[in-house]
């Protein structure tokens, strides 16, 4: 009995030691702020008791009891949470999106939060997720939905700016980081994103002078063209969420949402929020919008803060004046509790009793204005 106990002793101690140097040295990980990035971080309104906060209080504490149900959930998998076929998508067409014309605005999501971009000729690509999984670990956590065709770096169009709203495994990938880096470093492509994400982005080979670090409602000019002015103007927007990659780094990095204020168009994307009455600031002050991207997948009861229930998805399009609105982050990972095409369900029977107008695209496809008669069901006969 004694050598059974020290056993287990052994291999706690052997395995609490591993999670250590993982999270210390695994390039996954990223970086953490420091030297003058973190000071503009510390200079923050929002930033006191040693930690960045949201604008309204949110609560982001678990009890053991229910994060060890969460936890066992997840792990032992639940009816519906995962699609049980192949998901049928578009094969993504590069030639036809260069081709859409600079004074033409053009979509294209690949799943999750992951959209392509066109608006007055600037291309971007927002929170590209195409590595396996959205984990801390590349052996375990949420897979990535099997799909008739997965997007690569490689794949990609011309792009001119990568914008990312916040650090989590999600919304910033390692590996499509380090693919980014690697493929396009001569096109000077620019990495847009939240203050304090710039470290991992350093930490994995992004040049500094492509990074640009926002401040929330903080503006540049994107696209400038010589005797034009500015082409799209971009802004970085509160949301009610979090960050952290590692054990110890919760809120040590910015988040928030995307404005992007182009000649004729303009689209909201909102990335991860819970329901705020920031939504009807950013509407008062920027709207009416085009076309809004926002979440609408992995809510729960037992964090009700920091994501949307669909119906509060429903009012967020209302509160920021959206034209049309397009939910986003589902349709690849099973981050939540429920099943996996409950949100969209959900979101497309509110958005009718609302009279909301709804884009619902197939993943990969090309869509060259934001008319809600392109929308395909295209998840009702999977299962």
């Amino acid at each position: 009995m004694v050598i059974v106990l020290w056993v287990l002793l052994a291999v706690i101690l052997a395995l609490t030691g591993w999670m250590l140097l993982y999270f210390r040295f695994a390039p996954r990980i990223g970086g953490n702020p420091a030297g003058e990035r973190l000071k503009r971080i510390r200079a923050l309104r929002n930033y006191h008791d040693g930690q960045l906060h949201n604008l309204v209080p949110t609560d982001m504490n678990m009890p053991m009891s229910t994060m060890l149900k969460v936890m066992w959930t997840m792990l032992r998998g639940a009816d519906g949470r995962e699609p049980e076929q192949l998901i049928p998508v578009v094969q993504f067409d590069r030639a036809a999106w260069e081709q859409v014309p600079d004074n033409e605005a053009a979509i294209c999501w690949f799943g999750h939060s992951c959209v392509l971009i066109k608006l007055d000729g600037v291309t971007f690509l927002t929170d590209p997720v195409f590595g396996e999984r959205a984990s801390t670990f590349t052996f375990a956590g949420p897979k990535r939905f099997a799909y008739t065709e997965h997007m690569r770096v490689e794949l990609l169009p011309h792009l001119d700016v990568v914008l990312l709203s916040h650090d989590h495994y999600d919304h910033l990938c390692y590996e499509t980081m380090k693919e980014l880096v690697i493929q396009r470093a001569q096109q000077g492509l620019r990495f847009i994103t939240a203050l304090g994400v710039g470290a991992h982005l350093e930490k994995w080979g992004v040049p500094s002078s492509s990074i640009t670090e926002l401040e929330w409602w903080q503006q540049l000019d994107v696209g400038a063209s010589p005797g034009q002015g500015a082409a799209v103007k971009l802004t970085f927007a509160p949301a009610r969420h979090f960050t952290g990659r590692g054990m110890t780094n919760r809120f040590s990095t910015l988040w928030g949402s995307f404005v992007l204020q182009g000649r004729n168009k303009r689209i909201y994307f909102g990335a991860d929020s819970g329901y705020s009455p920031t939504f009807k600031e950013i509407g008062e002050r920027f709207g009416p919008f085009d076309l809004a991207l926002l979440e609408c997948g992995a809510y729960s009861e037992y964090w009700p803060e920091i994501h949307m229930f669909p119906e509060e998805t429903a009012q967020a399009a209302l509160d920021v004046r959206a034209t049309v609105l397009m939910p986003i982050h589902w349709g690849k990972f099973a981050l939540g509790l429920h099943p996996w095409k409950e949100s969209i369900e959900r979101i497309s029977r509110i958005a009718s009793e609302r009279r909301i107008s709804l884009l619902t695209p197939r993943i990969g496809q090309i869509i060259t204005s934001f008319d809600p008669a392109q929308s395909e069901q295209w998840w009702a006969q999977l299962k």
